[in-house]
């Protein structure tokens, strides 16, 4: 499984970034993005269906993502997106994960996104071999463009991205900030 969402990450990382404009030039329809993002995951005390261990595990991690945008219409926004995130001090060895976005444009070109989707973690608390939990995830998430801050151009590629998301039955918080450039 790891494998397969490994490969969807690199394949959305790839799209022609001449799929990004009409035959006239003009706006942007499909987006592919990476990004690099930050933060830390922190587990309920609480064992929930998908089993993850009652003990509070949490920790930092890196994170990088992977996906495409595509502009429905007017403000409105569509898309798909992987992840993968490695674990820098605390109880999470990797997570990896791959999700549906939807979101509104707002100002020049900022996004405002929700999405929902699918995750895997394996604790390195539990030992090399351990296996990896697994459940939903939903999200919630900001991108600001320096083009809405303050700067005089239309767009930009780049995003400064802030979202929180949680896995299974609301039994974690996980807040991630970092850059978003889009083709």
């Amino acid at each position: 499984m790891k494998t397969l969402l490994l490969t969807a990450v690199a394949a959305a990382s790839f799209v022609p970034a001449a799929m990004a404009q009409d035959q006239a030039g003009s706006t942007s329809r499909i987006e592919p993005y990476v990004g690099v993002m930050g933060g830390v995951h922190n587990f309920d005390s609480e064992t929930g269906k998908e089993g993850i261990p009652p003990v509070g595990y949490k920790g930092r991690m890196v994170e990088g993502v992977a996906g495409v945008n595509y502009n429905v219409a007017g403000p409105l926004v569509v898309g798909v997106e992987g992840g993968a995130s490695k674990g820098v001090s605390g109880d999470i060895d990797w997570e990896y994960n791959a999700a549906g976005r939807v979101g509104v444009k707002a100002g020049k070109d900022s996004l405002i996104f929700g999405k929902v989707g699918y995750k895997w973690v394996n604790f390195d608390a539990l030992g090399p071999d351990s296996r990896d939990f697994h459940g939903t995830t939903y999200g919630a998430g900001v991108e600001l463009s320096p083009a809405d801050m303050g700067g005089s151009a239309q767009s930009s590629n780049i995003r400064l991205r802030v979202q929180a998301d949680t896995m299974g039955n609301f039994r974690s918080i996980r807040p991630m900030a970092g850059v978003v450039a889009k083709f």
